[in-house]
């Protein structure tokens, strides 16, 4: 099969991992995956044999339309798509991840039949929890609009319960596909060496956004008194970096919490670690909770919107997940480091495995 897969940028984050695993995975069954990036970032390795391109937005003949970069981008795109098709043949299928993708590719005029909106997080609460009155109104008629009678994969349950009953999204088709993970790949990268620090350490593994927020977690943290240092991997803007750093100033905690940017492998900081937290308001998924799980490292999470109650629930480990506030977090912290559970059976992981969740995808063919 022919396949597009269509993505606003390939920073350090969780959606964008599982674009590249995604791509791997079809590209080793055979299929031929072309990648298109609406931005010139990537902080990860292309998979070998991936057609990687980045779209540029192009000149609108109407010039009016040349006012909106999204106009400009979707143009751009029924460019890039009907040369490549009448030079190769049609796309079998056409992913589009993220909403600001979705939001060009919608915009675009490419046939709906085979393409399929990835939506990756709780819509719901990254995009209305801040809004109030008409601007909530306006932004969720948005999202209902944009999303409706479109083929839509969910990453979890929660974001399509989140789609249909909170943004009254009605969707054409709906498949609800868990993220994949190249699980050997991950079990052989753990245990590549690697600087580990000396003594017992805790770790959060994720983008710095408000929605992960490492506020909940630096209280809790200094609530708890864990004698371990706390150990934060990833990247994202700068100022809320530093906002973040001031607070581990205000806390006097700058002497136990290691900032070490972005990983491309963070396996072995994972494996290694006493305690994995992730702390977040929602997650679509949750992909470092099975990620720490592989490496055989506890895990406790907060029980937010999304899907981590539900991958701690399928492995019997939803005692893991605590209340949405530092106080709980703190005792749920101090309660796994000084008495870690057992380890998950890998078994129950299996069903998030690149070769199973690819499949799931490639059924989507008509």
């Amino acid at each position: 099969m022919r396949i597009l897969m269509i993505i606003d940028g390939l920073p350090g984050g969780g959606a964008e991992k599982v674009v590249l695993t995604l791509c791997k995975e079809m590209r080793q069954r055979g299929h031929w995956i072309s990648l298109l990036s609406l931005r010139n970032i990537c902080h990860y390795t292309l998979p070998k044999e991936v057609q990687y391109q980045e779209l540029k937005p192009s000149t609108y003949p109407f010039s009016w339309k040349n006012f909106t970069t999204r106009s400009r981008f979707a143009y751009a795109l029924n460019q890039f798509i009907s040369l490549n098709e009448k030079k190769d043949g049609k796309y079998d299928l056409i992913f589009s991840h993220l909403y600001n993708t979705d939001r060009i590719v919608s915009s675009s005029h490419i046939c709906s039949d085979n393409i399929w909106f990835c939506v990756h997080g709780m819509l719901s609460t990254a995009f209305l929890g801040h809004r109030h009155g008409l601007d909530r109104w306006i932004k969720k008629q948005q999202i209902t609009q944009l999303y409706s009678n479109k083929n839509i994969i969910s990453v979890s349950q929660s974001v399509a319960e989140d789609l249909i009953f909170n943004l009254s999204v009605t969707p054409r088709r709906l498949s609800i596909i868990n993220n994949p993970f190249h699980i050997n790949n991950i079990l052989t990268k753990a245990n590549e060496e690697y600087k580990i620090p000396s003594s017992p350490y805790l770790i959060h593994v994720g983008r710095f956004h408000p929605h992960k927020r490492h506020d909940r977690l630096l209280f809790a943290y200094a609530e708890s008194n864990i004698p371990a240092p706390l150990v934060l991997v990833g990247s994202g803007q700068i100022q809320y970096i530093n906002e973040i750093k001031r607070l581990v100033d205000k806390l006097n905690l700058v002497e136990r919490v290691v900032f070490t940017g972005f990983h491309q492998n963070p396996y072995p900081l994972i494996k290694n670690a006493k305690m994995l937290i992730l702390s977040s308001d929602s997650e679509g998924f949750g992909n470092v909770l099975i990620e720490a799980l592989l490496c055989e490292t506890p895990v406790v999470s907060t029980r937010c919107p999304g899907g981590p109650t539900e991958i701690l629930e399928k492995v019997g480990m939803d005692h893991m997940l605590t209340a949405l506030n530092s106080h709980a977090l703190a005792e749920k912290m101090q309660e796994v480091y000084f008495a870690p559970p057992a380890p998950v059976d890998k078994k129950k992981l299996m069903i998030y495995d690149a070769t199973v969740i690819g499949q799931q995808y490639l059924n989507l063919a008509m």
